[in-house]
């Protein structure tokens, strides 16, 4: 009884697997290089790190979360709202 289990759990993480982790890097390499974006707050351009490694992350989960890890406006304009992404 528990070999037809295993065997499904297998064939079903499996299914998984071949689903998000295809997901997960489109989602890495679209953005793993540096931007340059217009600040919506200061209207000069900028340029923007996005964290690709969680936005890949959440991106598997069916989700859309960005954050920024570097910009050039910072240390001035840190903790912005982030609106430019």
């Amino acid at each position: 009884m528990e070999t037809p289990l295993i065997t499904i759990g297998v064939i079903i993480a499996l299914a998984l697997f071949a689903v998000l982790i295809p997901v997960a890097f489109h989602t890495f390499q679209r953005y793993r290089n540096k931007r340059v974006l217009k600040c919506p707050e200061t209207d000069e351009l900028a340029e923007v790190d996005i964290d690709a490694p969680r936005a890949a992350f959440y991106s598997a989960l069916g989700k859309q979360l960005l954050k920024v890890r570097n910009c050039t406006l910072w240390p001035k304009k840190k903790g912005c709202d982030e609106e430019c992404i």
